[in-house]
């Protein structure tokens, strides 16, 4: 039996290994290929640049193309033409009109990726000469956003004979010194944001906090980190009842990962506290079966935290970073929360439970006391996928922002923009505090059968102390991409990493 287990976990931790691997991606000095197959940036209709030396070394038969398609060179649009000698194939892909700037110099690289998917074996060389461009590595942006748009998750598909095939090695040809960049820090990134898609892309029967807990690990294999898990019996033993019933209905038991990243001296650190409802059924208040299958995704927030704290870890950002898992499966069974339970949390205030589908907010507000506590942070941040409520105000474009503190929130919404993501403000109100007032208890964690998205913010904010600086971003309206865009293909998105990576380097 001892071998059975050993084996299923070396198998988790093994399928772990990103698909970072599978494509090759090397920089060289910039130069006009006399053959092969090349993808070159189009700004505007008129070719410019690299395109304008290229359509000389076709004889004029690029341009010819070019007009025939009616391309224009309009951001993110893309042209293929085969056989124009001497080259086997030219994507043409457009940047717009205006100035190359990093997002649009990733949008760029994840649109390459997307057309490149189907190209096995040699190479293809990206020729990124754009002209005016408004970032000094602009090249590295270009592979990062390769990287993200190269993103699929396949590994319990069956291969076909047909399907198999080395990869394309991706050459980019710039001279702006890019290489060092890439290498040594944004593919590091890119690792990060693939964790934080892989996680939640994951069937529920491998994921469950025992192995959340294992992927992990092997992600922060080798970086200079302090890993510390509580158990079951930890939880108990702090008071923390409201982390521990919600995974106590579950035959697989809750864990709190800590992961420590200390590079930024005697100051005090930020903190990311994530929820990891590794699966949530709504536990006794049972979801629908409609789309409860996506529910394997509800511990995005977890899967964040961790993925940010590796890219700075792994790139030695200046910084001290604290980063808590708060992990549950949320199931129903003899032992699981009831409706109109009180529990006791860590901070000493107790809950009424009306909804044991509100389980996150739960989770978090062990969580967020934790890190107070024993940490002083000079920042705290939680993200979790917390409420349905959220997408109905702001679709599938922004995650919402929450908190006191006007000018973290400011910053992260600044940052969130400059990631190439998206973060909106919606409000927190006293009223909303008002609104989850008990009869029985301090706090209910419900106000209705369909949980706000400021009361959800309002209910951890409760267990935050006013004076703390805290943010709350409530990304369950970005997690889950049913379209696909440059460098987030359709699926599990693994938003926010990049922005709190952006408001980590400031």
């Amino acid at each position: 039996m001892k071998h059975g287990l050993f084996l299923f976990v070396a198998l988790l931790i093994t399928a772990s290994s990103s698909a970072l691997a599978d494509q090759s991606i090397q920089f060289e000095r910039f130069s006009i290929p006399d053959a092969g197959r090349i993808v070159l940036a189009l700004q505007g209709s008129e070719l410019t640049g690299a395109a304008a030396d290229v359509n000389a070394r076709t004889q004029g038969a690029l341009a010819a193309a070019v007009k025939e398609a009616k391309f224009k060179g309009k951001k993110d649009k893309k042209l293929t033409l085969y056989g124009i000698a001497p080259y086997d194939r030219i994507d043409l892909i457009g940047v717009g009109d205006e100035p190359v700037d990093r997002n649009t110099a990733e949008d760029f690289g994840g649109t390459t990726a997307g057309v490149l998917k189907s190209v096995k074996g040699g190479s293809v060389q990206i020729l990124w000469n754009p002209g005016e461009a408004t970032d000094e590595a602009s090249a590295a942006r270009v592979a990062f956003g390769f990287r993200l748009g190269s993103y699929k998750f396949d590994r319990y598909k069956e291969k076909k004979d047909k399907e198999q095939g080395e990869p394309a090695t991706i050459r980019i040809l710039s001279d702006d010194g890019s290489a060092p960049v890439f290498n040594n820090d944004l593919d590091y990134l890119a690792k990060g944001v693939y964790f934080a898609r892989d996680m939640p892309s994951e069937p529920g029967n491998v994921i469950y906090p025992e192995s959340f807990v294992a992927r992990a690990k092997a992600l922060l294999d080798g970086v200079d980190v302090k890993i510390s898990v509580l158990d079951e019996k930890d939880l108990q033993r702090l008071n923390m009842e409201a982390h521990y019933g919600v995974g106590k209905g579950s035959a697989r038991p809750p864990r709190l990962l800590i992961v420590e990243y200390m590079g930024g001296g005697d100051e005090a650190p930020i903190v990311l506290a994530g929820k990891g409802i590794t699966f949530d059924t709504g536990g006794i208040s049972l979801k629908q079966n409609k789309g409860m299958w996506a529910m394997k995704g509800d511990l995005g927030g977890a899967a964040v935290v961790i993925g940010t704290i590796y890219a700075a870890a792994a790139r030695e950002e200046k910084v001290n970073l604290v980063a808590l898992a708060a992990l549950a499966e949320n199931m129903p069974s003899d032992r699981a929360n009831r409706p109109g339970d009180v529990q006791r949390t860590m901070s000493g205030k107790t809950i009424e439970i009306l909804s044991t589908d509100a389980e996150g907010r739960l989770v978090l507000s062990d969580a967020v006391h934790y890190a107070q506590v024993n940490y002083e942070p000079s920042v705290l941040i939680d993200v979790a996928t917390l409420t349905g409520a959220v997408g109905r105000a702001l679709g599938d474009d922004y995650a919402g922002v929450f908190g006191r503190h006007q000018a973290l929130i400011d910053e992260l919404m600044q940052v969130s923009r400059t990631a190439n993501e998206g973060l909106w403000q919606l409000p927190l109100e006293d009223h909303h505090f008002e609104q989850l007032k008990s009869d029985y208890a301090d706090v209910k964690n419900s106000d209705t059968g369909d949980p706000g998205a400021s009361t959800g913010a309002a209910f951890i904010g409760s267990f935050v102390k006013e004076e703390q600086v805290w943010a709350h971003l409530d990304i369950a309206s970005v997690d889950k991409l049913d379209k696909g865009r440059p460098t987030m293909p359709k699926g599990f998105s693994g938003w926010g990493v990049r922005t709190l990576d952006e408001y980590l380097r400031r």
